[in-house]
């Protein structure tokens, strides 16, 4: 029998884009009992209806992936919101999980918790180095307040809380909404779009020289259950594949890979964000024996794929 077979497990955004992964991956691993939900049946900003998730679902572990996320765009726009709700989600789940005698959870956080201008590549023991980049830097410190909860819960309660910090995700099924979508989905849209329209040019935001690490979606999912199941420490562990590249070269590939022919104008009065982004992996890989499968190019051809059939469908019928 595995680890999860006498587990109820409770997956916090589980119809997300990355915990449909994790759920799949679950799943897999035949849990006791698996459950997700959609915000309209619990909201987790409230704390009522975190007692009440907690009361129908009754779970020995729960993975928190439920967020309010967002590209710079929407991290400019929306500072507040996305400071309060990443906090209070995680404030409310973490301490109801300790009254309810919780086995164990698991926080994923965010590289966005990262100094602007840490070493890189970017170790865990950099953390509290620095104030995060400054567009992002309320969701990135929401997330990580939540770090700290969960490393005061293990000191004064024995809280088995886990912390993790994934990088950039993309892959299939991601958010393509230009308003809220991050990096790698925005421009595959852009560049459809801009084909189909037979547009003679795209505009990118920034300059295009900060730098990025992608993580694939599975691969991302994959860790976090690996996680779940064999760490058991109050360090962070970053979760990435350590691979660099610069957002330059990154929309080269991206236009490549959508065959748009135009023209590519770089918006230099846009903000570029962190200006570098590149993980140090070798905790994951010491602790519960993770390392990224999927490479970017093979991600990247299976993510447009994806949009130009699932993707455009989708949009398709929405409309």
């Amino acid at each position: 029998m595995s680890w999860w077979s006498k587990r109820r497990v409770t997956v916090t955004g589980g119809h997300g884009f990355l915990g449909r992964r994790v759920m799949a991956f679950l799943n897999e691993q035949a849990p006791a009992h698996l459950a997700t939900f959609h915000s309209r049946e619990y909201d987790l900003t409230h704390q009522t209806e975190v007692a009440r998730m907690y009361h129908d679902q009754r779970p020995d572990v729960v993975i928190h992936l439920a967020a309010r996320v967002g590209g710079i765009g929407a991290n400019r726009n929306h500072p507040g919101s996305f400071f309060y709700q990443n906090a209070i989600m995680g404030i409310e789940l973490i301490e109801q999980a300790r009254q309810n005698g919780i086995e164990k959870f698991v926080q994923v956080g965010t590289v966005c918790a990262y100094p602007k201008f840490a070493r890189v590549p970017f170790s865990e023991d950099a953390l509290w180095d620095g104030y995060p980049e400054e567009t992002n830097a309320p969701y990135g410190i929401a997330k990580k307040a939540l770090l700290v909860q969960a490393q005061a819960y293990r000191a004064q309660y024995g809280f088995n809380a886990i912390y993790l910090l994934p990088t950039n995700l993309y892959g299939p099924g991601d958010n393509f909404d230009l308003e809220s979508s991050h990096v790698i989905p925005a421009l595959i849209r852009k560049c459809v779009e801009a084909g189909q329209q037979r547009l003679p040019s795209i505009t990118v935001w920034g300059t295009g020289r900060p730098t990025r690490e992608f993580l694939y979606v599975d691969d991302a999912a994959r860790a976090i259950v690996l996680a779940a199941e064999r760490y058991d420490r109050p360090d962070p562990v970053n979760v990435g594949s350590s691979d660099e590249i610069s957002i330059r070269e990154l929309v080269d590939r991206i236009v490549a890979a959508t065959n748009y022919a135009g023209r590519v104008i770089w918006d230099g009065s846009k903000p570029d964000g962190q200006p570098r982004r590149k993980l140090n992996v070798e905790r994951a890989r010491q602790e519960f024996g993770f390392e990224a499968q999927v490479a970017l190019a093979d991600g990247l051809r299976r993510t447009v794929a994806w949009y130009l059939t699932d993707g455009l469908a989708a949009a398709r019928h929405a409309a």
